[in-house]
């Protein structure tokens, strides 16, 4: 009976056409917040998939590296009993170190990644070349795999160029020294290849033989700045930290990949409930023209009111007839939201509608990704502020006082 009451309401004529122009410009209100919740959001998803996508191809799906200091030590028995825990398919160790590099005449700060051969199965690097190859050499000749903005800063053409790179880094407990070169280690890279991921690796980083690295710092053989490991399809990486954490124990810290790069997946976090919460502010802001609808449809129908409760009807009877009234108006429009977004999401992944200005990007236009959780977020805040702005105008309705008149 409720929702046969408030059915008919919306879809009666009213007295007045304020009335019904006031209740559609409600629903459109509510469609066009509605879409452009879905929208936003949906772009949210899609850079934030693009980025994930990104730094996977960087960071492994679990890392081990020392809780203090700046290397850990692993012998081979722990490595062959890290290979043996259910989920490992591959492990690589590897050295990190920042190096000043020379390359003609300026020099350039940049981190040294030594890696074994193993490197390739846990990232995704050597899919990410674009010049050259993925080669780092072996004592014969060490290689080096740059980023691209290394590469330019350095000058370098990996393809034709045939000059080494040079390396300097720190010496290993050296406490005195009469020169600054007797405090410094050198050696020579011969440039393979440029990979291009992400700016922030794509300056940063050259990846090289984790021999090279090991001879200039005087490390030993069972000495790494971490341990990466790649997962096997289909598992947990949560569930593979705590067997390694119970396998390893408290001097190693295990991280997995959200855990290497926590604050950014928080930033973007932040920022997508951030843009939620501005524009559900706007939707409420939108509401105030269903109340407005529906304060004056209560007037309008006064007398019905009257009637029901002279027929006995309770005022919590009339008050769910307003409510059912109101939330039709905000399913209306949501249907509605949900459709225009849709349509949008779905244009913008085939056609890429909206650009990207600029020729650095990896993508030309903007990324879409529509997740069934954000429609069932988008769906229960505007049934909830639907409920709420219509709380008022029923509740007025419910209390309004029997006014029956002879004729």
């Amino acid at each position: 009976m409720v929702w046969q009451f408030a059915s008919r309401y919306f879809r009666a004529k009213k007295s007045t056409n304020a009335i019904n122009i006031i209740a559609w410009v409600s629903v459109a209100a509510i469609a066009v917040g509605t879409g452009a919740l879905i929208v936003i959001l949906s772009v949210f998803n899609g850079f934030e998939g693009l980025v994930k996508s990104l730094y996977s191809s960087f960071y492994p799906a679990v890392k081990i590296a020392p809780v203090t200091g700046k290397t850990i030590i692993l012998t081979p028995a722990q490595l062959r009993q890290i290979a043996a825990v259910p989920g490992v398919a591959h492990f690589s160790r590897v050295i990190e170190e920042k190096a000043v590099l020379r390359y003609g005449d300026e020099p350039t700060i940049a981190v040294l990644k030594g890696v074994d051969s193993s490197y390739n199965y846990v990232t995704d690097v050597k899919s990410n070349i674009i010049r050259g190859r993925f080669d780092t050499g072996d004592s014969v000749a060490y290689r080096a795999v740059l980023g691209l903005e290394l590469e330019g800063a350095l000058g370098v053409d990996v393809v034709h160029s045939i000059a080494p790179v040079t390396v300097y880094l720190p010496r290993r407990n050296v406490n005195a020294f009469v020169t600054p070169e007797d405090a410094l280690n050198n050696g020579v890279l011969y440039p393979a290849g440029t990979f291009a991921i992400q700016q922030e690796f794509n300056s940063k980083y050259v990846i090289t033989n984790i021999e090279f690295l090991r001879g200039l710092l005087q490390m030993g053989g069972d000495e790494m700045s971490s341990l990466e490991i790649g997962t096997r399809a289909g598992i947990n990486d949560k569930e593979l930290k705590v067997q390694l954490e119970k396998l390893l124990g408290s001097h190693y810290k295990v991280q997995t990949r959200y855990e290497q790069n926590q604050s950014l997946y928080a930033i973007m976090q932040t920022e997508k409930w951030a843009v939620y919460v501005i524009l559900s502010f706007i939707m409420i802001i939108a509401a105030f023209n269903m109340i407005g609808s529906l304060y004056m449809l209560v007037i309008e129908k006064q007398k019905d009111i009257t009637i029901l409760k002279a027929m006995g009807a309770r005022k919590s009877l009339i008050m769910r007839i307003f409510l059912a009234e109101g939330l039709i108006i905000a399913g209306i429009g949501t249907a509605l939201g949900f459709g225009l977004g849709i349509t949008f999401c779905v244009l913008q992944q085939h056609f890429g509608i909206i650009k990207l200005e600029g020729t650095s990007f990896l993508v030309d236009s903007y990324p879409v990704s529509m997740h069934a959780a954000d429609f069932l977020l988008v769906f229960v805040t505007i049934i909830v502020i639907g409920v709420a702005a219509s709380w008022y105008p029923a509740r007025r309705a419910a209390v309004e006082a029997i006014t029956l008149k002879a004729t």
